[in-house]
């Protein structure tokens, strides 16, 4: 029902900056949550970043004082500001949406869609 499109990757060199958007559409059950995850080829998907209705934030310790959660309620879009970029930072970033009580997409499942691919290299 509800469909989230994630856009904003791309190549960046070491120390430099990214904004990533996604944007859930469908659905006029409000959102409760949002959040970021990301995931390097063959390693487990990590957390990244939570925001909440009332915009309350958590981080996880690998992005804290470097990444910023944010959202626009009247566009149901969620934004991830990331700067001061690292190699390690290099890896397909998701968005997830709590629409009520249920989550868009499964923590269970493998596949979350293409995602937005963030490369930080020199």
């Amino acid at each position: 029902q509800v469909q989230l499109v994630e856009s904003g990757g791309g190549l960046v060199q070491p120390g430099g900056s990214l904004r990533l958007s996604c944007a859930a559409s469908g659905s006029n059950v409000s959102i409760n949550l949002m959040a970021w995850y990301r995931q390097a080829p063959g390693k487990q998907r990590d957390w990244v970043a939570t925001i909440s209705s009332g915009g309350y934030t958590n981080y996880a310790d690998s992005v804290k004082g470097r990444f910023t959660i944010s959202r626009d309620n009247a566009k149901n879009t969620v934004y991830l500001q990331m700067n001061s970029l690292k190699p390690e930072d290099t890896a397909v970033y998701y968005c997830n949406v709590l629409r009520g009580i249920t989550w868009v997409r499964q923590l269970r499942d493998d596949y979350w869609g293409q995602g937005a691919q963030v490369t930080v290299s020199s």
